[in-house]
């Protein structure tokens, strides 16, 4: 990756990682990580980890599965890293493009961070990737095209100085990885 500029925001859109079929409780929110789950929220947060620059705040859907993605990405990031902003947002679970475009605009406090991680959902986060990119990595484009799969992880960065500013097809993709991405080389 390249050096990363000051005037520049970055934002990592994360898809939660694997759940279970159906929650004891009956409510797709309740839902849990599956085992899968849990080893891809590890690796994808050891992914991070290892992959400067890190987010200065995270932003996470209340759903149970989102919160344990960035729970378990957390714990192998956690001493590698300096510790984010975390907020738990209600209005991530079930999304769309524009909503989740207004939490990255309104993602100012505290002090306008310049790395904004997100944890939430399909299809609102497959459809704000695709709608956000303008350029950047082909064959990440290519992929991400397809889908944004569990404990996937879109990576963009925006030539702005405030995160007000960042628009649809505005952003350069740097990066798309993913668990399966990672362990097929």
């Amino acid at each position: 990756m390249q050096r990363f500029e000051s005037a520049m925001r970055r934002l990592m859109l994360l898809r939660h990682a694997k759940t279970e079929t159906d929650a004891p409780s009956g409510r797709d929110q309740d839902r849990r990580l599956d085992d899968r789950g849990h080893r891809d929220a590890a690796e994808i947060g050891d992914w991070i980890a290892s992959h400067p620059p890190f987010p200065d705040t995270v932003l996470v859907s209340h759903a149970v599965r989102a919160r344990q993605t960035w729970d378990i990405a957390w714990a192998t990031m956690k001493g590698r890293v300096p510790a984010p902003e975390v907020e738990v947002l209600p209005e991530l679970y079930g999304a769309d493009p524009a909503q989740i475009l207004e939490s990255i605009r309104t993602a100012t406090n505290p002090g306008n961070p310049k790395r904004l991680l997100l944890v939430g959902h399909n299809p609102g986060m497959h459809e704000i990737a695709l709608m956000l990119m303008g350029g950047g990595d082909p064959a990440g484009a290519k992929a991400l095209t397809h889908n944004l799969p569990t404990a996937g992880l879109a990576i963009f960065d925006f030539d702005v100085k405030d995160w007000g500013d960042v628009a649809y097809r505005r952003g350069k993709l740097v990066l798309f990885v993913s668990p399966k991405l990672l362990r097929s080389g």
